[in-house]
């Protein structure tokens, strides 16, 4: 028998007054209810909820009206916050969720995509002081592509992170100069190349074209999505009484989301025009007369290291090299590549939607298996995971937007206790690669014409295979498990899996996971593959830069470190060489990358020297105009005695291994202390501090000149997986008749091996 509906009815309950339509003794229809502490509500209900249309008061003024479902602000509704606070837009469960407009209590306005509160997604906000910024959020900050306009005329196009620009981008000023770079958590930090105001290139570009482009692409995407956005439905029991969980905390709908004080920094992030500008010096043309260049024919190349100009040099535009221009073509087109485009193709979606399907697939059904040492048949021919994936599943895969494809997991007990050796957990491993972030491509470092795919937190490369190399893989995998099972801290590169796709017409693509040597906040500004030979070992000067992976005879540093450092890295080095000859291993490499730090005391001066200082150490030479380079004294980076609850224990692949100890902190495990940066743990390979030495070429045969710079190394033994087969023996024999025997690449592993080291010793000097 259902309960009769009536109206007008006055129901108290503990204190509470609801007057209008019920059903039974709970409301239902039209109604308005008072709580004891003041809230009222004026609106729909439905069985004992407010679900509908309807408005509702705090005693502290604020105010929302809109939508309602089972009690929670749910849909579309305007909140007025008690401080002068105002939002209009969509809401999920109590928390701003959709598309949205913000007004803050000190006028700033935010328009566009929220998620449980905070600014995600598409959106623009305008300070009140007149600053602009349109791109992308994540968790309430600044983050990936968008563009910053300040008040004065200054604006930045280019990657955000966490409020501060981070990646690459291009700075115009007001006065119309340009710089194209990169930065590092708000700093330039790399190379970059600065225009004055009416370059001759610059007009070529139109670049103001670009950003209107950019700015309606914006607004397009947030109309778009306004249009698209639906309610979710919400399924939620009946409350034990009429009542709300938000009606006592009306404070924290105007207050929960991101604060304006958080934000006002922008305004000091603006850069400083005189700093961006180099005092135009005097040349001499080729009839001896003096003039003063063009600006419209010259471009600055300069280098940064934290916010420091460390050197620069002026060159002729008509004269600029391949990077100079490359970095030109930024403003016409930033490559965002993920798994959408890897192949630049719809093939290469479907591919990467395999592999992702099938690594979810295998991790989760390898995962609940109880823990287990190892056994021989987990290496054999039958350890394997197979499963074909129709594109509308079965009852044990899933429906998914690929197309059909069969998949194949190699020695999946043997790679899951890999994983666990090297302490990562199985939920972050699949959120990494298979999370709806997707990977990025990276540009193949060699010439062995591999893919190298990114996971988007940069804790994973995921590289294509040869089925040879493949087969080596497997082969030497037992071998493997043993070396890194009984050595922590080797630097031999890290497996986590390795597979295979088969897509329609038998197209077969292998894969191998490993871990990212470079996974770090610091950015990387120099990249090395050594392999200790010399024969084509270098790389076209044109071609060079920030993301170019240079070769053995690029390298024209020498590095200085910490006695005990250096000794564990080679003892270390020793053993994994040993272990790659007794495997027949050839053509490995070790991947360097350096971070160079600026000294302490210029991070203060973000200008070049001074207008008399340049005329005494400007020349011309071959047509560019060199200005010198700072010899810059450097500030040691400071090794202090490691602490485990001072360093991070965010999870990444360099968490397995022992903290190193130091001589200079006599003998004690090391952290490594980076003013102005943090604290870092000190590992084999990760985070290893060193000072850099290079000679500078000079007229005085008495006088040696150095450029000494404080470094951070990461390093690791990479390109595993060359056996020195019949087809290595005969290459070495057709080099060795017109090359060095000794300079080649394609030796015999132990001589390999003992070139290999005795270069690094050369690279790594041991100090008196």
């Amino acid at each position: 028998m259902e309960l009769e509906e009536r109206s007008c009815e006055k129901i108290i309950l503990n204190g509470d007054v609801y007057l209008g339509a019920v059903k039974g003794m709970t409301p239902h229809g039209k109604g308005k209810y008072t709580w004891l502490d003041g809230t009222i509500y004026e609106g729909d209900w439905v069985e004992g909820k407010m679900t509908g249309k309807g408005k509702i008061y705090w005693p502290s003024q604020a105010t929302f009206e809109g939508d309602f479902s089972g009690g929670y602000l749910h849909g579309s509704g305007t909140f007025t916050g008690s401080e002068g606070s105002f939002y209009r837009g969509s809401w999920k469960m109590n928390s701003q969720h959709g598309i949205g407009r913000k007004q803050y209590r000190n006028s700033d306005i935010y328009d566009g995509c929220w998620r449980e509160g905070v600014h995600e997604g598409s959106g623009r906000y305008a300070w009140s002081s007149g600053n602009v910024y349109i791109g992308t959020w994540k968790n309430g900050r600044m983050s990936g592509r968008g563009i910053m306009k300040w008040l004065n005329g200054d604006i930045f196009d280019g990657f955000w992170s966490n409020g501060l620009r981070h990646g690459s981008g291009l700075y115009r000023f007001g006065d119309g100069s340009y710089y194209f770079g990169t930065w590092s958590k708000g700093l330039k930090d790399g190379p970059g190349t600065f225009y004055r105001a009416g370059n001759k290139h610059l007009s070529k570009l139109n670049l103001g074209g670009h950003k209107v482009k950019r700015r309606r692409q914006l607004h397009s995407y947030l109309s778009n999505e306004s249009e698209e956005s639906g309610l979710p439905s919400v399924n939620r029991t009946l409350s034990e009484k009429i009542s709300s969980s938000f009606r006592k905390d009306s404070a924290r709908f105007s207050h929960g989301t991101t604060s304006p004080d958080d934000l006002s920094r922008t305004g000091s992030m603006r850069e400083i025009t005189s700093d961006e500008k180099t005092q135009v010096v005097s040349v001499t043309s080729n009839d001896g007369r003096t003039e003063f260049p063009d600006n419209r024919t010259l471009a600055y190349e300069r280098e940064y290291m934290q916010g420091v100009l460390i050197k620069e040099r002026i060159r002729n535009i008509t004269k600029l090299s391949h990077k100079s221009k490359q970095r030109l073509k930024f403003s016409k087109e930033v490559n965002r590549t993920s798994c959408m485009d890897i192949y630049r193709g719809q093939r290469s979606h479907y591919l990467m939607l395999s592999l992702q399907l099938g690594i979810r697939y295998t991790v989760g059904k390898i995962t609940p298996v109880p823990m287990r040492e190892v056994r021989s048949s987990d290496f054999g021919e039958q350890a394997r995971i197979k499963m074909f994936f129709p594109r509308k599943g079965t009852q044990l895969t899933p429906p998914h937007n690929s197309i059909d494809f069969n998949w194949k997991d190699y020695c999946p007990m043997v790679f899951r206790n890999l994983r666990e050796l090297f302490k990562l957990n199985a939920a972050d491993y699949m959120m990494s690669i298979c999370g709806d972030d997707g990977l990025r491509e990276l540009s193949s470092p060699g010439k062995s014409g591999s893919l190298f795919y990114l996971s988007h937190d940069d804790r994973f490369v995921i590289k294509t295979l040869k089925k040879s190399e493949l087969k080596v893989l497997l082969k030497m995998l037992p071998h493997y498990y043993d070396h890194v099972q009984a050595h922590d801290n080797t630097l031999i590169t890290k497996f986590f899996g390795a597979h295979r796709i088969s897509l329609r017409r038998g197209k077969k693509v292998r894969f191998v996971v490993m871990g990212n040597m470079f996974c770090t906040e610091l950015r990387i500004h120099r990249r090395y593959d050594l392999k200790g030979s010399s024969q084509g070992r270098f790389t076209n000067k044109d071609e060079i830069d920030e993301s170019t992976t240079l070769k053995d005879l690029d390298l024209t540093y020498e590095f200085h470190m910490d006695r005990l450092l250096r000794d564990s890295l080679f003892k270390q080095i020793s053993l994994d060489c040993g272990f790659l000859e007794s495997q027949q291993i050839i053509d490995y490499s070790l991947l360097l990358g350096l971070h160079f730090r600026a000294p302490e005391h210029l991070k203060s001066l973000l200008e070049p020297p001074d207008a008399e200082q340049a005329e005494n150490t400007n020349h011309m030479v071959d047509g560019v105009i060199s200005q010198g380079e700072l010899l810059i004294p450097p500030r040691a980076l400071l090794l202090v005695t490691h602490e485990p609850t001072s360093v991070s224990t965010a999870p990444g692949p360099h968490v397995r291994g022992d903290a190193l100890k130091a001589y200079s902190i006599g003998n004690k495990e090391a952290d490594l202390l980076l003013p102005g940066t943090g604290r870092l743990r000190v590992q084999l390979g990760v985070n290893m501090p060193a000072q850099a030495n290079h000679k500078l070429i000079t007229d005085s045969a008495e006088v040696e000149l150095f450029e000494v710079y404080d470094v951070v190394l990461y390093l690791g033994i990479i390109d595993i997986l060359q056996e020195y087969n019949m087809k290595k023996k005969i290459e070495h024999a057709c080099k060795s008749l017109k090359y060095d025997h000794l300079a080649i690449s394609a030796v015999e592993p132990s001589f390999y091996s003992k070139r290999f080291v005795t270069f690094l010793e050369r690279m790594f000097p041991l100090q008196p």
